[in-house]
């Protein structure tokens, strides 16, 4: 005979490994300090990257002016300017990564906890249906 109960929950737990498991699932398998860990050193090369990026386009843009007074200018000021620019873009980026990926992860765990609870109460259900049947004989009667 089959146990409603138990379809229910295996049809849930399957929905959930399709649907938000996909992404809360490998995200359990952190500790929270490397999950975010691993975030903020990717938020690292990103930023750098793109903050190179952007100097190298406004370079660009500006190349003819830059070449033609670059005899005036004080490069070590502006040099300064860049990096305090790019310390400021890390900083702003990295408590964003920061904040970001911590409601990520306390969102995945609430929802792994979740199943994982569920995962439990169908073990329980596969418990009590062994002990039922290790009650029975081959013929599907009582043992006496």
């Amino acid at each position: 005979m089959i146990n409603e109960e138990k379809v229910k929950i295996m049809t849930k737990l399957a929905m959930y490994e399709q649907g938000k498991g996909r992404k809360h699932l490998p995200v359990s398998k952190y500790y929270r300090s490397d999950y975010i860990g691993l975030a903020l050193i990717k938020n690292f090369f990103l930023v750098t990257i793109g903050y190179i990026l952007i100097v190298a386009a406004i370079g660009v843009y500006f190349g003819e002016y830059l070449l033609e007074n670059i005899h005036k200018m004080n490069l070590i000021a502006m040099g300064i300017y860049l990096v305090i620019g790019y310390v400021v873009v890390l900083v702003v980026y990295s408590l964003m990564t920061y904040i970001q990926y911590s409601v990520k992860y306390y969102k995945a765990k609430k929802s792994v906890r979740q199943y994982y609870s569920e995962l439990t109460e169908l073990s329980k259900i596969y418990a009590r249906e062994d002990k039922k049947m290790s009650g029975r004989g081959a013929t599907g009667g009582y043992r006496k």
